[in-house]
């Protein structure tokens, strides 16, 4: 989200002419931590060269692992079939934190192998990032076992095992990250950090275990949910700096971020508006520097002691719902903070989601002061998006001033338009990261008119004549529907709606538009 006087782009640009950042590949020399009478690691420098092999997978590993995973049980219904060895490195790299302070990162570098002629020789690379955590040892690189990522799991089988160098960063203050805090949503200091782990993987190629595999210098970045804004960030950025992306696919990101807090503000509350809040207090508290002078400004009593540095956390969520130390849903009070806001506490439209916007109101226990959402209301009606909730010029406020609104809009990304192929994927039920962010950029660029082609993707939609992602809308459906059956079975009496918008986000959406942003990737030669 961006400050008053800069955007995502000229941030991150700033940001790496200052750090001297090598966006090339490096000379893989070994190298480590520094240390006194040793010179200071660069940014995208490899910490550990070469990088840690975790494992090693074969085709047949691979399937049986996604017989086991949530999220590998939907891919398989797209009659999938890996044809590469998958070997799994971690990385560890220099960075810097959103006060461009010196730090440490990981993340996983997976290179095919075997005897195919598509796992080996020059391979393009796909860059992607994560979604949101509250797990500090979240790691993309574990694919198996009780840390097991499903992510990580299906990159491995969807692009790696098909021949595709896979990149992806878990993010400063996740993992062994020497950062205090993770900078989360924050478009320059999480841009820069994707610039930096494609350097550090780039110098740790060929590996090993598959000496032939060498970047063919075709990128493809993508990413899910809080990473499908990252990916966007990212490009934005490697744009800017000259760099060759070949082609993005973000699915379901939080874009829009000025627009979606104030619909959050505006009594849409999106299904995981408490934890993601926790994570953007810390990040941009620690960013900025200006969201509160106490935390009693913003949160409750009963949170704001606990809510600086909660997450990410080693303590698993659950418990910290359980301890006392963040509510699980409610977000605001249930008490309208003016008479002429009862009709947004909870919002009731769009109707299909109205469900989920209850759950985000309490009379009690609930996380932000009704004081704190009058003073962001009252601004929001001085100073509105020309996004939501109506639609006129399509940006973000100009001026707002209530510091929060001032710190999402300088990281809000309707501030570019891409020069390579992009596809945007989701579904218009989504009830965490609500469509709206995706019909905003489009909204954005059919305004200022991209150099490349740009599609749309809802996988919810029917299928048209000749659509070349038929197959993963039909997947979709079927798997929505199977869920739905399931949950009637149980005794559900709404159609099983509720069941379906408790995986929506997490679980139906994103291995069909992986599937989708794949069968993207390769028609742009990947």
């Amino acid at each position: 989200m961006d400050r008053l006087t800069s955007s995502v782009t000229v941030g991150v640009t700033v940001l790496l002419m200052l750090a001297g950042c090598n966006s090339g590949m490096n000379s893989g020399s070994t190298s480590g931590p520094s240390t006194p009478g040793t010179s200071t690691p660069q940014r995208g420098q490899l910490l550990t060269n070469p990088p840690t092999l975790v494992a090693t997978f074969g085709t047949s590993d691979l399937l049986g692992l996604l017989g086991l995973d949530t999220l590998g049980q939907e891919l398989l219904m797209l009659a999938y079939s890996p044809i590469c060895t998958v070997n799994v490195y971690q990385l560890s790299y220099e960075t810097t934190g959103a006060k461009s302070e010196p730090t440490t990162s990981t993340g996983a570098l997976l290179v095919p192998s075997g005897s195919a002629s598509g796992c080996q020789g020059s391979r393009p690379i796909v860059e992607y990032a994560h979604g949101t955590s509250p797990i500090k040892n979240y790691d993309m690189a574990q694919l198996s076992g009780s840390n097991a990522s499903s992510e990580g799991l299906i990159l491995a089988a969807l692009f790696a095992a098909e021949g595709y160098i896979v990149v992806a960063p878990n993010y400063a203050g996740y993992d062994s990250s020497t950062l205090s805090y993770h900078p989360y949503l924050v478009g320059a200091q999480q841009a820069a950090e994707m610039m930096d782990v494609l350097t550090a993987a780039r110098s740790a190629l060929p590996v090993e275990l598959a000496p032939t595999v060498t970047d063919n210098h075709k990128l493809f970045v993508t990413g899910y949910s809080q990473g499908a804004y990252v990916a966007m960030a990212a490009t934005s950025a490697m744009q800017a700096a000259g760099q060759i992306v070949t082609a993005s696919a973000p699915m379901s990101g939080p874009y829009a971020l000025a627009a979606f807090g104030d619909a959050l503000f505006l009594g849409e509350v999106n299904g995981s508006a408490t934890e993601n809040v926790a994570l953007l207090a810390n990040g941009y508290q620690n960013a900025y520097g200006n969201l509160y002078s106490e935390p009693t400004d913003i949160f409750a009593t009963s949170y704001a002691n606990d809510i600086a540095g909660l997450l990410p956390s080693t303590t698993p969520i659950s418990t910290l719902y359980s301890e006392g130390l963040l509510p699980e849903n409610a977000l605001f009070s249930s008490a309208p903070p003016a008479s002429q806001y009862a009709s947004l506490t909870p919002a009731t439209t769009p109707s299909d989601l109205a469900i989920v916007f209850a759950m985000g109101f309490a009379s009690s226990d609930y996380l932000i002061l009704n004081s704190y959402r009058l003073s962001y209301l009252q601004d929001e009606q001085a100073n509105p998006d020309g996004g939501f909730p109506t639609t006129n010029t399509g940006l973000p406020a100009a001026l707002p001033k209530n510091t929060l609104r001032q710190d999402l809009k300088t990281n809000d990304l309707r501030n570019w338009t891409p020069t390579m192929p992009t596809l945007l994927c989701g579904g218009d039920e989504d009830p965490e990261v609500f469509f709206f962010n995706t019909q905003l950029m489009q909204g954005y660029w059919s305004k200022n008119a991209p150099s490349a082609p740009v599609t749309i993707l809802d996988i919810a939609s029917a299928p048209t004549a000749d659509d070349p992602y038929a197959n993963e809308k039909d997947a979709f459906y079927a798997a929505v529907t199977a869920v739905e059956v399931a949950a009637i079975a149980d005794g559900a009496t709404d159609g099983g709606h509720a069941a379906v918008l408790a995986d929506y986000h997490a679980t139906l959406v994103p291995p069909f538009c992986l599937a989708a942003v794949k069968s993207f990737f390769d028609g742009q030669g990947g």
